[in-house]
C-alpha cells in the first residue's frame, strides 16, 4: 500500500485542530495525530516519528518554540510547520532560525497549507537520504581499506587493488561479521566506478516473492497495492557497482532471472514487457559454501560460475589476531576517543577466538566503553557482551562503597545499580536521551520516566 505520511497538528485551540484534523484526513496520503498542548506533544513525539508537525507558537505553559526545540533534538529530520498570528510575526522568523522549515499565518489558506506541507515532506525524504549515505560511510568507518596489518590482511587489500580496475564479477566469501561489505566498498571506491552508486541489497533480509521486484521494479498495476510504477535498485545502481549480499540465499525462483540479468545485462520490469538495459558491477557475497549449495539443488551451478569469476576470501579474525590492537583503537576512536585499553583487557581480547568476527570485537569494545569508569578500559569492563563473557568468563569490576549504598552489608539494590548505569550512560552520550535510550534498549520515553523516577540531573 502507498507510504502515509505522519502529521501531527500541535494547538491549544481545538477549533483549529478539527479543522486541520478534518482537512487532512480527507486525504489518503496522511495520518494525522493532535495534542492540544506543548507537554502532550512532547510526549507523542518521544514514542512517534512524523513526517510534519503543525505547531502553534503561543500556547500555555509549555509553548510551541520549547516543542521545536525539543523536536530539533530528538527527532532532527521531522519538518516543522509553525502556526503563527499577525502579531507573531517576528516571533516566526526566530523560529525559522532554531530550524523550522517554514511559518503559516492564521487564518491559513488551505492551498498554501498543503503547498507547504508537500515541500515539508519533499525536504525531509532529501535529508533522510543525506542521513543514509553519510550512516553508509560511518559504518563501514570512513575509509575503503581495512584495518589491520597482517598477512591475510595485506592480502585481501592486494586481491582488491589488483581486479578493482576491471569490470570483472566478484564473489566474496567469509563468515558472518568479517567484513565482506567492506571489501564490497574498497572494490568500488578502488575502481572508475567509484563516482556513481555503490547500492547494496541484503538478498537474505528481502522475502522471496519480494525480492525480483526490489532488484528490478515493477510497472502500475503489476500486482495488489501497486499503485505506481516503480524503480529497481539494478536502475539506481546504473553507472556504478550493485552489491548482493548473501547472495546465497536468492530462491530458485529468482536464481534465472538474476542470471539472464548477468548475462545480457537486460531485464523487464515485474507487469512489464520491455526490456530495459543498465551498466552495472556486480559484487556478491556469502557466508555459505555455494559448491556444497550446488550440489545439494538449492543454487544453479551456472549462476555460482557467473557469479565467481574472481572470488575473495575474507579471513575470520581468529586467523588474523594480531589485528585485534589496532582494531580496537579503531572502534575506540570512533566511540569514545578519550578512553583506552589497558594491557590486561587487551590480552583477554586476544585470548578469545572471535565465533562473532570484527562485528563481535565492534560491538564488546562499545559495551566496555560505556561501562569503563575511566579514561582505561580494564578487563573488569568487558562482561557487558553475554556471549563474550560467558567464554572468558569477564566479570564486573567490585562495585565500590558509596553513600547510596546499604549500611548493613555494603551491597547495592538493583534499583540503585540502574541509575547509576543510566547516568553513566547518559554522560557517554552527552545526555543525548535517544542515543542513550537505544544503547540501553529501551524507549526514549521509558528513559524519560527513569529520569524522572531516580531524578536524575541530566546536565540542562
Amino acid at each position: 500500500m502507498p507510504k502515509k505520511y505522519r502529521i501531527l497538528l500541535v494547538d491549544d485551540d481545538k477549533d483549529i485542530t478539527f479543522l486541520l484534523q478534518t482537512e487532512f484526513e480527507d486525504l489518503a496520503e496522511f495520518d494525522v495525530s493532535v495534542a492540544q498542548n506543548g507537554t502532550e506533544a512532547i510526549n507523542l513525539i518521544q514514542s512517534n516519528l512524523y513526517d510534519v508537525v503543525l505547531l502553534d507558537i503561543k500556547m500555555p505553559r509549555v509553548g510551541g518554540i520549547e516543542v521545536l526545540k525539543f523536536i530539533r533534538e530528538h527527532s532532527p529530520t521531522t519538518q516543522v510547520i509553525m502556526l503563527t498570528n499577525v502579531v507573531d510575526m517576528k516571533t516566526a522568523f526566530e523560529t525559522v532560525k532554531l530550524g523550522a522549515y517554514d511559518f503559516i499565518p492564521k487564518p491559513y489558506e488551505s492551498d498554501q497549507l498543503r503547498a507547504t506541507v508537500q515541500r515539508a515532506i519533499e525536504r525531509r525524504k532529501f535529508m533522510i537520504e543525506k542521513e543514509i549515505m553519510k550512516n553508509e560511510l560511518l559504518r563501514v568507518g570512513g575509509s575503503p581499506v581495512f584495518v589491520g596489518k597482517s598477512r591475510m590482511t595485506q592480502q585481501v587489500i592486494q586481491h582488491v587493488r589488483k581486479i578493482a580496475a576491471s569490470d570483472t564479477f566478484v564473489l566474496i566469501q567469509g563468515a558472518s561479521g568479517t567484513g565482506k561489505e567492506l571489501v564490497a566498498h574498497m572494490i568500488h571506491n578502488e575502481s572508475a566506478r567509484r563516482d556513481g552508486p555503490f547500492v547494496a541489497v541484503n538478498c537474505a533480509s528481502i522475502p522471496d516473492q519480494l525480492l525480483e521486484s526490489e532488484l528490478f521494479g515493477h510497472e502500475k498495476g503489476s500486482f495488489t497495492n501497486a499503485f505506481t510504477a516503480k524503480q529497481g535498485l539494478v536502475e539506481v545502481a546504473n553507472g556504478g557497482t550493485l552489491f548482493l549480499d548473501e547472495v546465497g540465499d536468492i530462491s530458485p525462483m529468482t536464481q534465472p532471472k538474476l542470471l539472464r540479468f548477468l548475462e545480457t545485462g537486460e531485464f523487464r520490469r515485474v507487469g512489464g514487457t520491455s526490456a530495459m538495459r543498465v551498466d552495472v558491477r556486480i559484487v556478491s557475497a556469502t557466508n555459505k559454501n555455494l559448491a556444497a549449495e550446488v550440489a545439494a539443488g538449492r543454487f544453479r551451478e551456472d549462476l555460482l560460475y557467473r557469479l565467481n569469476i574472481f572470488t575473495i576470501q575474507v579471513p575470520p579474525l581468529k586467523d588474523r589476531k594480531e589485528d585485534i590492537p589496532l582494531l580496537v583503537e579503531h572502534f575506540l576512536n570512533r566511540k569514545s576517543k578519550q578512553k583506552r585499553v589497558s594491557e590486561a583487557a587487551l590480552r583477554v581480547l586476544m585470548e578469545y577466538d572471535w565465533p562473532g568476527n570484527v562485528r563481535e570485537l565492534e560491538h564488546v569494545i562499545e559495551g566496555a566503553a560505556v561501562l569503563g569508569q575511566g579514561d582505561t578500559i580494564e578487563a573488569g569492563d568487558l562482561w557487558g557482551n553475554t556471549a563474550f563473557a560467558a567464554a572468558t568468563g569477564a566479570k564486573p569490576a567490585p562495585v565500590a562503597e558509596t553513600a547510596d549504598a546499604h549500611e548493613a552489608n555494603g551491597l547495592l539494590s538493583l534499583e540503585e545499580v540502574e541509575r547509576m548505569h543510566i547516568e553513566k550512560v547518559l554522560e557517554f552520550h552527552k545526555f543525548n536521551r535517544v542515543k542513550t535510550a537505544k544503547t540501553l534498549g529501551i524507549t526514549p520515553k521509558t528513559l524519560y520516566l527513569k529520569i524522572k523516577k531516580y531524578k536524575i540531573k541530566t546536565g540542562e
